[in-house]
């Protein structure tokens, strides 16, 4: 277990996060501890430290950035030791119970519960003390979002340390990956946290400066 963010004076909540499964996706638990919520932010496989660290609050939502097997290998489980509904862009909603959309189909198939609720992008949901922005980041697959809090962005498989998401999957497109990060995440302020799905956490500012696949000269100014 990683401990990704200390509360602070702007930070109403906890983030934990935990690499699982095979290709050790991070699955991330949100806490707000004065309502004893508790959000999760994608179900990678094997997800019981995630519900080890959730026990005694209230697991409101399970979020997901979008639908890669690995991403969504322990919603099953979670759905059913929570009962918490799930939210997905609307684009993947149907590769959840789909082997070869999820990309499971040559491993173990995934064949994960339905959404309760469908994302298009711009929602801002809140549970508890637990508000985040909902930002639609297509590219590594078509219905890849990305969640803003204070602070901090869960940004899935779009941004990583030194970076980005592949794009050589079914329904990936570079230069749409590209523009996502240049919309959604860079116009953010520098400080800003960046909790990936895969890998160690960076900050808005670091990739600006030294992503190689972020090219010079076409990065929107420091807000």
């Amino acid at each position: 277990m990683q401990e990704a963010m200390q509360r602070s004076r702007k930070e109403p909540f906890r983030i934990q996060a935990y690499p699982l499964g095979p290709v050790q996706a991070n699955g991330y638990v949100l806490l707000d501890d004065v309502h004893r919520v508790a959000v999760f932010v994608d179900a990678p496989h094997d997800p019981e430290p995630m519900l080890r660290a959730a026990e005694g609050y209230r697991v409101a939502a399970v979020l997901l950035t979008h639908a890669h097997f690995d991403h969504i290998g322990g919603l099953r489980t979670i759905k059913q030791a929570t009962g918490a509904p799930v939210w997905i862009h609307r684009n993947e909603a149907d590769w959840l119970g789909d082997p070869e959309r999820n990309l499971s189909v040559w491993l173990e198939p995934v064949v994960a519960p339905p959404a309760d609720h469908l994302l298009d992008g711009g929602e801002r949901l809140v549970f508890g003390g637990i508000e985040l922005e909902v930002r639609f980041a297509p590219g590594h697959s078509p219905g890849h979002v990305v969640y803003v809090g204070p602070g901090v962005v869960l940004a899935g498989d779009t941004l990583f340390a030194g970076s980005i998401g592949r794009t050589d999957l079914p329904g990936g497109d570079l230069p749409t990956l590209l523009e996502s990060i240049r919309r959604e995440l860079l116009t953010l302020p520098g400080e800003t946290r960046v909790l990936p799905g895969h890998g160690p956490e960076t900050r808005i500012a670091t990739e600006r400066a030294s992503n190689p696949f972020l090219r010079e000269g076409a990065l929107p100014a420091e807000p």
